[in-house]
């Protein structure tokens, strides 16, 4: 037999796969229906137990597991079905449309010549900006209504993302309303009158201070963490030791330093994508990332199983991370990144369904990259 033959045989396959899937997934379709009109439970995990153990003990050896993954997204992808049919009802989103102007009230961590700064003016060129010492504060001011908008650091393309700002995310009411990204210039600045060979510290923000690994223990420096890079530089220029900061330029010419070196980072191709956050939930018509975290069971397959709703829903994944639960050792949280828009009718079925699923579920926001 040679290789057309082959194909030949295995797409008449492929047809009668089809053929029986579609019937399968129109059947399951009628017992759902059955199910909710006589008052049964229309999810029974015994149910799919019992049916994954009989695959299983009729595969061939070497491709139990194989047929487990298989059946097992056939049922995922039929629950999918149903769930949207049948239970995710009216599902549209409430949500406050996001105005961006050019004067917005922006509460923003550290002090002035902040990369967080140039994230705030970015999205508002002549914004109001009323600084606070660190993320925590500026997620408590938006959550009390201080302040309309806080931005905040979420990821830096080579040090990674930033984890203080996840934990908040996850734990407060705030929403992503909008993120832009900012190019990022380190420079290694000092007081004026200080000579660069007596320098043994520098200090910056622990993201700063990844972004230059390299030139630190280049240089045999000691690391020294503060709450925000414009900090750090104000606590080099106010203190009277030979001490060196990693911040932007403009931020050290800001605080009167001296550059001693520009283009410090790791990588040429530097940058970190803010958030501005609100107390409401806010999105335009515009908006085609949606942001969401949640947990799942300690189960094999749990984290394909969870990908497969992506999947029927059409829905492309752009980002996926896990963070460790401070509460619970091993356990993790995912944020995920996905593109829609909460106007699409399949993106508040997906959200509707996770939710039902999920142990633990938060949507974080709609919202356009600016």
């Amino acid at each position: 037999m040679n290789l057309d033959e082959l194909r030949k045989n295995i797409d008449e396959i492929d047809d009668e796969l089809l053929r029986l899937f579609e019937k399968r997934m129109e059947i399951t379709h009628q017992v759902a229906q059955y199910k909710i009109e006589n008052g049964i439970k229309v999810f029974q995990s015994e149910r799919e137990n019992a049916i994954i153990d009989k695959v299983r003990s009729k595969a061939p050896d070497g491709l139990q597991n194989s047929v487990e993954t298989l059946f097992t997204t056939i049922m995922d992808i039929g629950k999918s079905k149903q769930f949207s049919e049948f239970f995710a009802g009216n599902c549209e989103i409430d949500y406050t449309e996001f105005e961006r102007s050019d004067n917005m009230q922006i509460a923003c961590p550290g002090i002035v010549g902040s990369y967080s700064e140039q994230a705030a003016y970015q999205i508002s060129k002549n914004a109001e900006i009323k600084y606070y010492h660190d993320f925590d504060d500026v997620f408590e001011a938006v959550e009390k209504g201080e302040m309309p908008y806080g931005i905040v650091p979420i990821q830096n393309s080579t040090a990674g993302s930033v984890s203080a700002t996840y934990e908040l995310l996850s734990r407060s009411n705030l929403y992503i309303a909008c993120s832009t990204r900012v190019k990022i210039n380190h420079c290694l600045a000092c007081r004026q009158d200080t000579d660069e060979s007596d320098i043994r510290k520098v200090f910056s923000h622990e993201q700063g201070l990844m972004q230059c690994s390299d030139f630190i223990k280049e240089n045999k420096f000691f690391k020294r963490e503060c709450a925000n890079t414009s900090i750090a530089a104000h606590l080099v220029s106010e203190s009277g030791e030979p001490l060196a900061c990693i911040c932007s330029e403009e931020c050290a010419k800001e605080h009167g330093l001296k550059i001693l070196k520009t283009n410090i980072a790791n990588a040429d191709k530097n940058y970190t994508r803010f958030i501005l956050v609100s107390n409401k939930l806010c999105s335009s018509k515009r908006a085609d990332i949606v942001s969401v975290t949640l947990t799942i069971s300690h189960r094999r397959s749990a984290l394909y199983r969870l990908l497969t709703k992506f999947s029927v829903c059409g829905l492309n994944l752009v980002r996926l991370e896990n963070k460790p639960l401070a509460s619970k050792d091993f356990d993790v949280q995912f944020y995920l990144d996905f593109e829609g828009s909460i106007l699409n009718p399949e993106v508040p079925k997906l959200i509707a369904e996770l939710k039902s699923d999920l142990r633990y579920f938060k949507f974080l926001g709609n919202f356009e990259e600016v």
